[in-house]
């Protein structure tokens, strides 16, 4: 019986014990940090603001706004914009490294 209860309130502090898991690493830009509800289905997506980030990922490019249509129709499919004018491409996973054009050529910038 005492063994029974010694182990009832080890599993009770293993349970109030809980280490939080959002803690944030040092340095990381999150660039989901606003979630916002989606009109009266109470789901929640994540808000991007695509326009402002392609924005800056395209300010180099030699065609901007090639780049910023192409890179707006990939934030919106993958909710991801790598940060950088440039390469940093595998921060957003096979969705935004893998999606091609009709010629099979990469589409995100």
């Amino acid at each position: 019986m005492a063994l029974r209860a010694l182990l009832v309130v080890a599993v009770l502090l293993i349970c109030v014990s809980e280490v939080p898991s959002n803690v944030a690493i040092e340095g990381e830009t999150n660039y989901l940090d606003q979630v916002v509800s989606n009109g009266g289905n109470r789901r929640l997506m994540q808000f991007m603001d695509c326009d402002g980030l392609c924005k800056v990922r395209c300010s180099l490019h030699s065609r901007p706004n090639l780049c910023t249509r192409a890179c707006g129709t990939c934030c919106r499919r993958c909710k991801c914009v790598p940060p950088g004018t440039s390469g940093n491409r595998e921060m957003c996973g096979t969705c935004y490294t893998d999606m091609k054009t009709h010629g099979n050529r990469t589409k995100c910038p």
